[in-house]
């Protein structure tokens, strides 16, 4: 498409602008501004978002499943194979019940484990999960309840093995436990 030429003015036309306008006098051509030194160019968004990645690193909540404390309980009593604790650790078993020693003392988390495998016993369960915790405030004695469990249930006649569990069932936190099926 071509561009449209302006219509010419007529004289009349002209005429008549010039009286509703009135004199005009031509206005002075500006002197241009002064050119001065540009500013160095600033990379504004990397700088941001390298504060961005620091406020984030300090405020960032810490995922429990990908930062493990403490030492992992792992235990197979004589006489059975090896490939029944490697499948436990595996996660190859269903949990069929779990409690959690959360809050609890020692004395009162030794009395509930005791029920607890027995309850299961009695149930004819053969895994279960213990939550104890990973003694995160703990003194500097180390996880009270986490060595508590770990000694009770290696005592423990009907426990066949045990392995703290796996990441997403509580980690170090906890340990699932094979008992003995009394048939």
């Amino acid at each position: 498409m071509k561009p449209r030429r302006p219509p010419s003015v007529s004289d009349d036309d002209a005429r008549l602008f010039r009286e509703a306008v009135g004199p005009v006098r031509r206005a002075r051509e500006a002197a241009p501004p002064p050119r001065g030194e540009r500013p160095a160019p600033r990379p504004h968004m990397s700088q941001r978002d390298e504060v961005a990645v620091i406020g984030d690193l300090l405020t960032a909540p810490i995922d429990p499943t990908v930062v493990e404390v403490g030492e992992e309980l792992a235990y197979l009593r004589d006489g059975y194979p090896p490939r029944m604790l490697k499948r436990l650790k595996q996660g190859g078993y269903a949990i069929q019940d779990e409690i959690d020693l959360h809050q609890m003392n020692a004395a009162a988390a030794r009395a509930t484990i005791a029920d607890f495998l027995a309850e299961n016993l009695r149930a004819g369960r053969a895994c279960v999960k213990i939550i104890h915790g990973k003694g995160l405030r703990s003194s500097s004695a180390g996880p009270v309840l986490k060595k508590l469990t770990d000694g009770l249930l290696r005592r423990h006649g009907d426990v066949l093995a045990f392995a703290s569990a796996r990441a997403a069932q509580g980690g170090t936190g906890a340990v699932v436990v094979l008992l003995r099926r009394r048939d």
